[in-house]
């Protein structure tokens, strides 16, 4: 008799036994193997959100109602057989609903704005541009991990620093200028009337230009080290016609920028630096003495245990890969991104600055204010 003929293979329960099961909770053991399926059901799902947003399938969709296979391909120039595979996948996963009568699929307008209207205040295709450069840098990860050296911003995939903009730019639509500048004290009144702001660590200048086409009286600085980002800020300044009001510059952290500026803001950036202590006493030296400085940082709480959420889950996990590897290229402190409110407190009045407080949040960031 072969041992697949074997009578107790046929039970799942039974094929999960080992010679210590009598030590194993088997409904747990069951439990935690659907969640892990789970999870390769999401990360393969992740290449299907990749597809459809590379081929201009979610934004056909988006446009044309209900689709059959055939439809969708002669809309984007694509295989039918393909597509066919790629709808029933989108299907199961929930993120198309699909008709068996009339064999179409339908793209809900919630799912939409979601997969396919860039301008919308919840896209979320930037995260999936991050995470094809994640897997595109395994090795890199893998090393380091090893080796204990760091990884900079620089040296990461390309398709990271498209995606990171693609990836903040709603979240800055949806609460920069309603929320977040509101909650600081005077800064908006004096950004209507004419001030001057340094947007540090501005990466591709998502935010710096979402503040200056509200704030035209205002002149907008944006700075990073990273030459290639600074290129596309530039070019998207000239996209929205606003090149008379933002500069765009290359600097390090021993480049002056002046000591005159009404306000100073780190977006999701300071976590990432080497020295954030010496990046904010860079930034206390560039503002007026009753100039503000804005951190926005990831929403943490101070204790892992409190953080053992699904945002913590997502940002712990890129705090391994790009933000703590980031830091130690430069043998830094490596906060991390889920530093929490006590260490970032930590470094500002290590920095000089003698007032903080919590401005406002959301279920994704920290906004805080500073002041000399």
């Amino acid at each position: 008799m072969s041992s697949n003929s074997n009578p107790s293979q046929s039970s799942p329960s039974s094929s999960l036994s080992s010679p210590s099961s009598n030590k194993i909770d088997q409904s747990k053991l069951e439990e935690f193997i659907m969640k892990a399926v789970g999870d390769m059901a999401s990360s393969l799902g992740a290449m299907m959100i990749i597809l459809g947003d590379r081929l201009g399938l979610y934004k056909a969709m988006a446009k044309s109602g209900p689709v059959t296979s055939e439809e969708l391909a002669s809309k984007t120039n694509t295989a039918e057989r393909y597509i066919r595979e790629w709808l029933a996948s989108q299907a199961a996963a929930g993120y198309i609903t699909y008709n068996p009568k009339e064999k179409s699929f339908f793209l809900p307008a919630e799912n939409a704005m979601v997969l396919a209207n860039e301008d919308s205040p919840t896209f979320m295709l930037g995260s999936y541009q991050i995470l094809r450069s994640v897997f595109k840098d395994e090795d890199k990860f893998v090393d380091i991990f090893k080796s204990g050296k760091g990884l900079r911003w620089g040296d990461h995939h390309h398709d990271l620093f498209e995606g990171t903009a693609k990836f903040f730019k709603p979240n800055y639509m949806s609460n920069l200028i309603p929320s977040w500048i509101p909650s600081l004290d005077g800064i908006q009144e004096k950004l209507k009337q004419g001030a001057k702001v340094a947007d540090i660590g501005c990466g591709y200048g998502v935010s710096t230009i979402i503040m200056a086409k509200e704030y035209p009286n205002s002149k907008f600085y944006g700075f990073d080290n990273h030459e290639v980002s600074i290129e596309a800020a530039k070019k998207l300044a000239k996209k929205e016609g606003i090149s008379d009001r933002v500069e765009f510059d290359v600097v390090s952290a021993n480049d002056s920028i002046g000591n005159d500026f009404d306000l100073v803001a780190f977006f999701d950036c300071l976590h990432d630096m080497a020295d954030p202590v010496g990046a904010l006493k860079f930034a206390k030296q560039s503002m007026k003495n009753n100039g503000v400085c804005m951190i926005i940082e990831p929403m943490a709480n101070d204790r892992i245990e409190d953080n053992l959420n699904l945002i913590g889950k997502i940002y712990y996990a890129a705090s391994s890969i790009i933000c703590v590897p980031n830091s130690l290229a430069d043998e830094g402190i490596a906060l991390g991104a889920q530093a929490g409110e006590k260490k970032t407190r930590d470094v500002v009045e290590t920095a000089g600055f003698t007032k903080f407080r919590r401005a406002t949040e959301t279920p994704f960031n920290i906004v805080y204010e500073v002041k000399i």
